[in-house]
């Protein structure tokens, strides 16, 4: 017997959040990056994507404004976390269309 997946319900304008912020493809990178474990300091994606700090901190926000990932701080440290529900959500969402 299969469990049943966990989705979230998007609002019109969450779903258009995350249509612009998977447009990108670096963000699609880091977004997978996150997804490969349960949460991924920051300094990771630092030394797995070719770019400034400020440019990942600014996709970083994309993501967690979209409501993509779960950003955790930890002193000066961040962890990420991605949200599996609301990303099964947006496909669900992008299925209906």
């Amino acid at each position: 017997m299969k469990a049943a997946r966990k989705t979230a319900r998007l609002s019109d304008r969450q779903f258009e959040l995350i249509a612009r912020a998977l447009a990108d493809p670096r963000r699609v990178a880091i977004l997978k990056k996150i997804g490969e474990c349960d949460s991924t300091p920051c300094s990771e994606l630092r030394e797995c994507q070719p770019i400034s700090a400020a440019t990942l901190s600014h996709h970083m926000k994309e993501l967690e404004s979209a409501g993509l990932i779960q950003i955790a701080r930890e002193g000066k440290f961040a962890r990420l976390t991605l949200l599996r529900e609301v990303l099964q959500g947006y496909l669900d969402h992008l299925s209906t269309i």
